[in-house]
């Protein structure tokens, strides 16, 4: 064999194990009964949960949670998936930055003791770049 035919090999089998190790991180998206059905079945496998924050008749959010001069790391508030059902998310890690403002968040974690446990969270944020409607004066 050629020298370039065992270095194709050798990179072929290298991407080969980058692929397989990746999709074993990869989670899925399920709403808060799957994640709640999943954690009593002992299954503790990474999920997204799609919902929005708990908001008043008013609009204001509502089970919000931080107190950076207590534990800056500990931050929880209730999240309503895409089925209406809420439950608390808790995250271990600073507020982000414009929280409140998100239309919609992704949570990336597991259930344990009955709360869901945030490793990551997405937002989507009101656009800054959304076509407003423009008047011309003639």
């Amino acid at each position: 064999m050629k020298k370039s035919h065992i270095f194709a090999i050798i990179v072929i089998a290298i991407a080969v194990g980058i692929v397989v190790s990746m999709s074993g991180d990869a989670s899925k998206y399920v709403d808060f009964k799957e994640a709640f059905e999943m954690a009593a079945e002992n299954n503790h496998d990474k999920v997204h949960v799609v919902g929005k924050l708990k908001k008043s008749n008013s609009g204001n959010i509502i089970g919000l949670y931080y107190d950076p001069v207590r534990d800056p790391n500990y931050f929880s508030f209730i999240m309503v998936d895409n089925n209406n059902e809420e439950h608390q998310v808790v995250y271990f890690n600073p507020k982000p930055q414009d929280f409140e403002r998100s239309e919609q968040i992704v949570v990336v974690g597991n259930v344990k003791e009955n709360v869901f446990v945030a490793k990551e969270i997405l937002m989507k944020c009101p656009s800054k770049y959304e076509e407003k409607e423009i008047k011309a004066g003639l």
